[in-house]
């Protein structure tokens, strides 16, 4: 089948010969490619006389436009659209026409399949897009802000999805990246941002990296990776990025990074099984740090109602992460399973300040170590109702004016929770109404239980098991945090009791059975022995 050839969408004071003005509309005008049965001697402005084709050529792009493929055939493409402007009500829309299977797009060697620059209001959709040795969308704001672009039931696929040793090259698009989505890049081109862009109902399978989103600093300044303070790089925030009901998986690398956004909103979404790469060479040293979903010098920003599972990377593979001076961000309602571990905060050169970790579930994230936060610390930080189950070491310093309350942390064997005693690392901060199971939990500061939780199941495949039984001491026994404002549970009910852990009900009908003394003290001398062991065998 003859390959389509690159076109440039560009816009112009007047139409180019292949889109005569006559054909326009106050809706705009609709050009159709086919690559089945359409002929470049066609005008292309109906499915009859549609290009075979597209000529390179420029073509003016209005408010109200379509770019339409045939479903069903096959197209390569390296598409710019360049300083288009649709409107709210009139975007530009690239998308299919006709019957069957959505058109597959994919890219020659090094470039993208489309390149949205310095655009607003441009609508893709319906597509399959593949680039084995190219990239995905490449959006960037160049010479002026980027407003209201809408990506919507894309399936991205086969996208440079091979080993690396080292990370990917976020600077020069998404081929570069090896990813479906770029947005901007780091370092950016320009300081100009790209606002409420929006990326829906898409799937994103067997690529080297999903959605890297990027705003922009003054790189005269220095650069945050140099431990440099972002506040005083005269960040350019991308403002309302919407990531929803997007399924990712398969990757060798990460699915999500929310760079330098304000306002982001990652919700209801899957990540499983990204973060591949070990990231490790042959003598296990780490090459490189990837997660799966993480914020980078953002602010008031959000990951909620995501399951996160089976990350690979050993340095990194954490679910939670708050990196680089990122403030009053959260991570809310997630289900995280089976990853290498569930939170690593990694600041830079002070403390971060604001974020908050709440109501999630973590089961079987134990192959490396917890830590609340590395660096300076973490300052007016939130973690509380999590429920953690089968967790190996988990750290707790350096936290500052914050709130550790009302979580479950249930250690795998052999492991230990290890709070810094030194009380400078906790000043101001409450840690209280925890309960730490499997583990001698140390000396920490304020109320703390250490029992059976009470779990409703046994099966910690399924997430409700781990709803509270009634009798549970755990239930009706959390610490009042001032200025809470969730309403629901992890499970989504209502909460009407203060508990320790994810669930906020009043308790299931399930049995309650109580340690007796001599159980608790057999369950303490087997975890001393299991932590002797560990720390003999290097492993804690």
């Amino acid at each position: 089948m003859k390959k389509i050839l690159c076109v440039l969408f560009c816009l112009t004071p007047v139409f180019c010969v292949c889109c005569p003005a006559a054909a326009q509309s106050a809706q705009g005008t609709a050009y159709y490619i086919d690559s089945l049965e359409g002929s470049d001697t066609g005008d292309g402005l109906s499915p009859e006389t549609a290009w075979k084709t597209v000529p390179v050529t420029q073509c003016a792009l209005n408010a109200g436009d379509s770019v339409l493929f045939r479903r069903g055939g096959v197209y390569e493409c390296a598409l710019t659209v360049n300083n288009t402007r649709g409107t709210k009500k009139s975007p530009v829309t690239i998308t299919a026409y006709g019957e069957g299977d959505a058109p597959v797009l994919t890219a020659p060697v090094g470039t993208e399949v489309f390149r949205l620059f310095d655009c607003s209001y441009v609508t893709v959709s319906n597509l399959e897009i593949t680039a084995p040795e190219g990239g995905g969308i490449w959006i960037d704001a160049l010479n002026a802000p980027s407003e209201g672009i809408t990506l919507e039931n894309l399936y991205f696929h086969n996208i440079q999805n091979y080993k690396v040793n080292c990370r990917d090259n976020l600077s020069a698009g998404a081929a570069a990246a090896r990813a479906c989505v770029m947005v901007k890049g780091l370092p950016a081109r320009s300081l100009y941002p790209v606002n409420n862009l929006t990326v829906s109902g898409c799937e994103m399978a067997d690529c080297g990296n999903g959605i890297s989103l990027w705003g922009a600093f003054d790189g005269s300044k220095g650069s945050p990776w140099e431990d440099d303070e972002l506040s005083d790089l005269s960040p350019v925030y991308n403002e309302g990025a919407l990531i929803e009901n997007t399924y990712f998986h398969d990757m060798d690398a990460e699915a999500v990074i929310i760079g330098i956004c304000d306002g982001a909103l990652m919700t209801h979404c899957r990540v499983i099984d990204c973060c591949q790469g070990e990231g490790v060479d042959e003598n296990g040293e780490i090459l490189y740090f990837t997660a799966a979903a993480w914020f980078w010098g953002s602010e008031n920003s959000t990951i909620e109602y995501c399951e996160i599972a089976g990350q690979k990377n050993v340095g990194d593979g954490m679910t939670v992460d708050f990196d680089s001076q990122s403030n009053h961000c959260t991570y809310q309602y997630i289900y995280s399973h089976d990853n290498v571990r569930f939170v690593v905060n990694n600041a830079k050169t002070s403390p971060q300040v604001g974020n908050t970790v709440r109501y999630c579930l973590s089961v079987n994230d134990n192959g490396g170590r917890n830590t609340l936060t590395q660096g300076p610390g973490e300052k007016d930080f939130r973690f509380y109702n999590n429920t953690i189950i089968n967790s190996q070491r988990f750290d707790m310093d350096e936290l500052f004016d914050s709130y550790v309350v009302n979580n479950i942390i249930v250690l795998e064997d052999g492991y230990r929770l290890n709070p810094n005693l030194d009380p400078s690392s906790y000043k101001g901060s409450v840690i209280a109404n925890n309960c730490y199971y499997n583990c001698i939990s140390g000396l920490i500061t304020g109320t703390k239980f250490n029992t059976v939780p009470g779990f409703s199941g046994d099966d910690y495949a399924l997430t409700e098991s781990f709803a509270l039984s009634k009798d549970s001491p755990l239930v009706g026994t959390g610490y009042e945090i001032p200025g809470d404002d969730c309403e629901t549970d992890f499970f989504g009910n209502i909460i009407t009791s203060r508990n320790i852990g994810c669930y906020g009900g009043a308790g299931t009908d399930s049995p309650y059975r109580r340690e007796t003394l001599f159980e608790k003290a057999l369950r303490f001398i087997k975890c001393l022995f299991n932590m002797l062991r560990n720390s003999i065998e290097g492993k804690n």
